[in-house]
Protein backbone atom coordinates (compact mmCIF):
# COMPACT_ATOMS: atom_id res chain seq x y z
CA UNK A 1 0.00 0.00 0.00
CA UNK A 2 1.23 3.56 -1.09
CA UNK A 3 2.15 5.59 1.85
CA UNK A 4 0.09 9.00 1.38
CA UNK A 5 2.44 10.85 3.62
CA UNK A 6 5.06 10.90 0.84
CA UNK A 7 3.27 11.97 -2.11
CA UNK A 8 3.81 15.13 -1.52
CA UNK A 9 7.17 14.38 -3.35
CA UNK A 10 5.97 13.43 -6.15
CA UNK A 11 3.41 17.01 -6.85
CA UNK A 12 4.65 19.42 -8.89
CA UNK A 13 3.56 23.53 -7.61
CA UNK A 14 5.26 25.66 -10.31
CA UNK A 15 4.09 28.77 -8.27
CA UNK A 16 6.45 27.60 -5.82
CA UNK A 17 9.60 26.95 -8.11
CA UNK A 18 12.14 29.02 -9.28
CA UNK A 19 11.55 29.47 -13.03
CA UNK A 20 13.59 27.12 -14.78
CA UNK A 21 15.25 29.15 -17.93
CA UNK A 22 14.05 32.36 -19.43
CA UNK A 23 11.90 32.89 -22.09
CA UNK A 24 10.80 29.03 -21.46
CA UNK A 25 7.23 27.95 -22.82
CA UNK A 26 5.30 26.36 -20.09
CA UNK A 27 6.92 23.67 -18.02
CA UNK A 28 5.11 20.74 -19.00
CA UNK A 29 5.27 21.63 -23.03
CA UNK A 30 8.95 21.84 -22.11
CA UNK A 31 9.51 19.00 -20.47
CA UNK A 32 7.81 17.02 -22.85
CA UNK A 33 9.38 18.28 -25.80
CA UNK A 34 13.19 18.97 -23.92
CA UNK A 35 15.59 16.27 -25.58
CA UNK A 36 17.86 17.25 -22.66
CA UNK A 37 20.74 18.16 -25.49
CA UNK A 38 22.40 20.68 -23.32
CA UNK A 39 23.01 23.03 -25.98
CA UNK A 40 21.49 25.76 -23.18
CA UNK A 41 23.96 24.66 -20.62
CA UNK A 42 26.51 25.02 -23.36
CA UNK A 43 25.62 28.06 -24.69
CA UNK A 44 24.74 30.28 -21.45
CA UNK A 45 27.76 33.11 -20.86
CA UNK A 46 27.61 33.10 -17.07
CA UNK A 47 27.40 29.25 -16.97
CA UNK A 48 24.23 29.56 -14.23
CA UNK A 49 22.04 26.45 -16.77
CA UNK A 50 22.90 23.63 -15.31
CA UNK A 51 21.17 19.57 -15.84
CA UNK A 52 18.89 19.57 -12.81
CA UNK A 53 15.88 17.18 -11.84
CA UNK A 54 15.60 14.09 -15.34
CA UNK A 55 18.62 15.63 -16.56
CA UNK A 56 16.36 19.19 -17.64
CA UNK A 57 18.33 22.10 -18.16
CA UNK A 58 17.60 24.11 -14.72
CA UNK A 59 18.94 28.10 -13.72
CA UNK A 60 21.38 28.04 -10.70
CA UNK A 61 21.46 31.42 -9.08
CA UNK A 62 24.19 30.21 -6.82
CA UNK A 63 26.15 29.90 -9.61
CA UNK A 64 25.95 33.75 -10.37
CA UNK A 65 23.38 36.08 -12.62
CA UNK A 66 21.23 35.27 -15.59
CA UNK A 67 21.66 38.35 -18.04
CA UNK A 68 19.19 37.82 -20.69
CA UNK A 69 21.64 37.28 -23.46
CA UNK A 70 19.13 34.85 -25.06
CA UNK A 71 21.47 32.18 -25.79
CA UNK A 72 19.95 29.41 -24.17
CA UNK A 73 17.20 30.14 -26.65
CA UNK A 74 18.95 30.62 -29.55
CA UNK A 75 20.62 27.50 -29.16
CA UNK A 76 17.98 24.92 -28.43
CA UNK A 77 17.07 22.96 -31.48
CA UNK A 78 13.44 22.67 -30.14
CA UNK A 79 10.74 24.87 -30.25
CA UNK A 80 10.49 25.67 -26.66
CA UNK A 81 11.24 29.43 -26.23
CA UNK A 82 8.85 32.50 -26.74
CA UNK A 83 10.34 35.41 -28.94
CA UNK A 84 12.77 37.53 -27.40
CA UNK A 85 10.40 40.49 -27.70
CA UNK A 86 8.38 39.19 -24.88
CA UNK A 87 9.28 39.23 -21.13
CA UNK A 88 11.76 36.69 -19.83
CA UNK A 89 9.91 35.54 -16.97
CA UNK A 90 7.38 36.83 -13.95
CA UNK A 91 9.23 35.94 -11.02
CA UNK A 92 8.97 37.10 -7.65
CA UNK A 93 11.51 37.35 -4.50
CA UNK A 94 11.05 36.22 -1.04
CA UNK A 95 13.37 37.15 2.23
CA UNK A 96 13.16 34.66 5.04
CA UNK A 97 13.81 35.38 8.53
CA UNK A 98 17.33 34.21 7.88
CA UNK A 99 18.28 37.75 6.26
CA UNK A 100 20.64 39.44 8.50
CA UNK A 101 18.87 42.88 8.26
CA UNK A 102 15.70 40.80 9.65
CA UNK A 103 17.94 39.72 12.51
CA UNK A 104 19.30 43.25 13.12
CA UNK A 105 22.91 43.06 11.31
CA UNK A 106 23.50 45.61 8.82
CA UNK A 107 23.57 43.85 5.85
CA UNK A 108 22.86 45.28 1.89
CA UNK A 109 24.54 42.88 -0.26
CA UNK A 110 21.66 42.05 -1.99
CA UNK A 111 21.02 45.54 -2.36
CA UNK A 112 24.09 46.64 -3.56
CA UNK A 113 23.58 44.05 -6.35
CA UNK A 114 20.35 44.50 -7.66
CA UNK A 115 21.08 46.63 -10.38
CA UNK A 116 17.40 47.67 -11.51
CA UNK A 117 17.24 48.86 -7.66
CA UNK A 118 14.01 45.98 -6.92
CA UNK A 119 15.40 45.80 -3.57
CA UNK A 120 15.88 49.20 -1.54
CA UNK A 121 16.64 49.43 2.45
CA UNK A 122 14.43 51.49 4.30
CA UNK A 123 15.55 52.99 7.50
CA UNK A 124 14.00 52.01 10.50
CA UNK A 125 14.35 54.64 13.49
CA UNK A 126 17.09 53.10 16.39
CA UNK A 127 17.16 49.67 14.23
CA UNK A 128 19.03 48.21 11.28
CA UNK A 129 17.76 49.43 7.91
CA UNK A 130 15.27 46.87 6.68
CA UNK A 131 14.57 45.30 2.96
CA UNK A 132 11.98 46.13 0.56
CA UNK A 133 11.31 44.44 -2.59
CA UNK A 134 9.47 46.04 -5.46
CA UNK A 135 8.19 42.78 -7.64
CA UNK A 136 7.13 45.48 -10.11
CA UNK A 137 11.22 46.47 -10.79
CA UNK A 138 12.62 42.80 -9.99
CA UNK A 139 13.86 41.92 -13.74
CA UNK A 140 14.59 37.93 -11.93
CA UNK A 141 17.82 38.21 -13.19
CA UNK A 142 19.18 36.36 -9.57
CA UNK A 143 22.35 39.02 -8.94
CA UNK A 144 21.31 39.33 -5.46
CA UNK A 145 20.79 35.20 -4.56
CA UNK A 146 24.04 34.28 -4.89
CA UNK A 147 25.77 37.10 -2.68
CA UNK A 148 23.51 36.32 -0.03
CA UNK A 149 25.19 35.24 3.14
CA UNK A 150 22.98 33.22 4.91
CA UNK A 151 20.81 32.29 1.36
CA UNK A 152 17.59 33.77 2.50
CA UNK A 153 16.02 34.81 -0.95
CA UNK A 154 14.35 32.79 -2.88
CA UNK A 155 12.94 33.12 -6.20
CA UNK A 156 9.66 31.92 -7.42
CA UNK A 157 7.75 31.80 -10.88
CA UNK A 158 4.61 34.01 -10.36
CA UNK A 159 1.47 32.10 -12.53
CA UNK A 160 -0.28 34.24 -14.48
CA UNK A 161 -4.15 33.81 -14.05
CA UNK A 162 -6.22 34.79 -17.38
Amino acid sequence: MADLARRFWLRRDSALQAPRLPWMIDDQAFTDKCTRCQACLNACETDIIVQGDGGFPQVDFQRGECTFCYQCAQACPEPLFRPRQDPPWQVSITMSSACLAKQGVDCRTCGDECEPSAIRFALQPGKVAQPVISDADCTGCGACLSVCPTQAIQIQSVTKVE
